[in-house]
């Protein structure tokens, strides 16, 4: 009896292969039980047995399972117990639980779904998969995996098959052991390992904090563009850009275009167009148009040159500007071939680098400093700073010190001149200057009327000056070696400027803006290379809908769900799709009968 009752099954099975290859429907490759049950007149039972499970092919997919259930009217089957299936080299995927609709080549997965690819693992509760389009989609969380990127998760996911391509949306995730990723959206590349990143992203590690809202990442050399309110904050820096280039392995980082470089410890910000990081060696290398600007006791100083370059630990910054540098506070600015300053010392230097080949005219172009309306040259100038009081301590002029100021009423200069100058502040102001060795004055004389009284002329071994509201208020000479008070009229005009006189009060900086007169007219180089988000298609599209709705009777179907009512015809391609994007869609398309109208006009009044 049981010989022939399996021999009647093989009958059966061998008329419906016959059958189903014919029709190119669903193909039972192997299944050694097949029953049938009154409740499911329609379904076909078919079981494993001890040395295999069910086998079932459909048009270059195959799947395992240890039960299953088919329909065959509508070429439908659910498949039950340690289900897989394939589709070439191409996927692989395991799961508890798989609905497959052979006339919609729908897939319906759940269960400890495991989406297998040649180079990534998909993990997932709940998986469609599309094979005419050959997409998968889950929604209700999932986790990708591979091995040299790290694990990726969000709340909705689909796959590319063909291209290889993730799209994760909503809560993305990618925690890799050297650095985590946190975005709205991100298209990920299976093969190169490319992430593109879209909407607000951050990118976190043990050194650095990178924000944008649209970039790139390749997770195989960690390397990373990132453009659209980019960032990078280092420890105590912190780079700001249009466009920021990143490289983990060499602690490397570039940015163009409207660049902000922020040190937060030593209050102070670098700005231009170009700028290059190198995090181990903590220098910055900044150009075109750069500036930069340290915060001291509410006033802050500008400094401008072609190039900045800002080196040290944050304890111990130097900022130096190359080439045409200038500087500009409220009360004082300055110009010369080189800045350095130095934030853990208050030092400010300003020298110039003369060339041997240069011109007798080059080489007087001492550094400069203005201080309200005094003007000091000198071969460098010296200037430093209370690091804690953050006020102006004291000012030294090296070799050829010559201080300059335009007599108050008249058309003549107040003139001083030495080797070397010692300036001290008090209160931000300066107080006295020491002018020492070989000091020579030109000074106009006036009276408490302001009137002119005459014009002094004298040598000495040194001169002290002190100043008060900024002006000359008496004039001392040490060691005197000669001179003389002449009246206006009778002063010798060929002796009313002392050697090395220049009067370079139009190169004066008056403003911030002034530091860029000299500079080229500025070109911003155009940004390229990452294009703005494309929205995906929906994956329940369509195209989708229609191959269900032409699999059974969908609408009908829909209308009954959604009054709690049980469907007339249970069409099963359908039951597992979101009905809240289904008839979202639906809702938005025209209806098919009102498509075949023909469009009137209304007769206008």
């Amino acid at each position: 009896m049981k010989n022939k009752q399996r021999l009647i099954l093989f009958i059966l099975s061998f008329s419906f292969l016959t059958f189903a290859q014919e029709r190119k429907q669903i193909e039972i490759e192997y299944a050694p039980y097949m029953t049938f049950e009154e409740d499911k007149p329609d379904a076909t039972i078919l079981t494993r047995d001890d040395s295999d499970q069910v086998h079932i092919k459909h048009k270059g997919i195959e799947m395992w399972c240890d039960e299953a259930i088919y329909y065959g009217k509508e070429d439908f089957i659910e498949a039950y117990g340690s289900v897989r299936v394939k589709q070439g080299d191409s996927i692989n995927m395991t799961s508890k639980y798989v609905e497959y609709s052979g006339k919609t080549q729908l897939a319906y997965a759940s269960g400890d779904v495991v989406l297998i690819d040649p180079d990534s693992k998909l993990y997932t509760d709940v998986l469609h998969f599309d094979r005419i389009k050959q997409q998968a989609y889950y929604n209700q969380k999932g986790r990708v995996v591979r091995d040299t990127s790290g694990t990726i998760t969000s709340t909705v996911g689909r796959y590319y098959v063909n291209s290889k391509k993730y799209q994760f949306v909503d809560n993305v995730k990618l925690i890799n052991p050297e650095y985590e990723i946190d975005t709205e959206r991100l298209d990920f590349y299976t093969e190169s390992g490319y992430a593109f990143m879209f909407g607000p992203t951050t990118i976190t590690s043990e050194t650095s904090v990178i924000y944008c809202e649209r970039g790139f990442y390749n997770t195989n050399n960690d390397t990373g563009h990132f453009v659209k309110k980019s960032k990078i904050n280092y420890d105590d820096r912190i780079v700001e850009g249009d466009s920021v280039y990143f490289n983990r392995n060499k602690n490397f980082a570039s940015a163009t275009n409207n660049i902000t470089v922020t040190d937060t410890l030593n209050k102070s910000i670098i700005k231009g167009h170009y700028a290059e990081v190198f995090r181990e060696k903590d220098s910055v290398f900044i150009t075109k148009r750069a500036l930069a600007i340290t915060e001291q006791e509410n006033d802050s100083i500008f400094m401008h040159s072609d190039t900045l370059m800002v080196t040290g630990p944050a304890d111990e910054r130097i900022i130096r500007g190359f080439y045409n540098a200038k500087m500009f506070k409220s009360n004082l600015s300055g110009k010369a071939d080189s800045i350095h300053m130095n934030q853990k010392t208050g030092l400010t230097q300003l020298i110039n680098f003369y060339d041997v080949d240069a011109d007798a005219f080059s080489k007087k172009e001492h550094p400069v400093l203005w201080y309200f309306e005094s003007q000091i040259t000198g071969d460098s100038i010296h200037l430093i700073s209370n690091t804690k009081k953050e006020t102006l301590d004291s000012l030294k002029v090296f070799n050829s010190a010559f201080v300059i100021s335009k007599d108050s009423l008249g058309d003549g200069f107040n003139q001083i001149s030495g080797k070397v100058l010692y300036g001290l502040f008090e209160n931000n102001e300066l107080n006295t200057i020491d002018v020492i060795k070989n000091a020579e004055t030109i000074y106009y004389l006036r009276n408490s009327e302001n009137e002119l009284v005459g014009i002094d002329k004298s040598k000495s071994g040194s001169i002290k000056i002190f100043i008060s509201e900024n002006q000359i208020d008496e004039l001392r000479k040490i060691n005197q070696i000669g001179g003389k008070t002449y009246p206006e009229e009778d002063f010798p005009e060929k002796e009313i400027k002392l050697k090395g006189f220049v009067w370079r009060n139009e190169e004066r900086p008056k403003t911030v803006d002034d530091l860029f007169s000299d500079d080229p007219p500025l070109e911003l180089v155009k940004i390229k290379g990452l294009e703005s988000y494309i929205p995906q298609a929906e994956f329940f599209d369509e195209d989708l809908i229609k191959r269900v709705e032409d699999a059974g009777n969908l609408g009908e179907d829909l209308k009954n769900k959604q009054k709690n009512k049980s469907p007339k015809k249970d069409n099963k391609a359908a039951r597992n799709l979101p009905l809240e994007k289904i008839n979202k869609m639906q809702k938005s398309a025209p209806k098919r009968d009102e498509a075949l109208k023909p469009k009137t006009l209304k007769k206008q009044i």
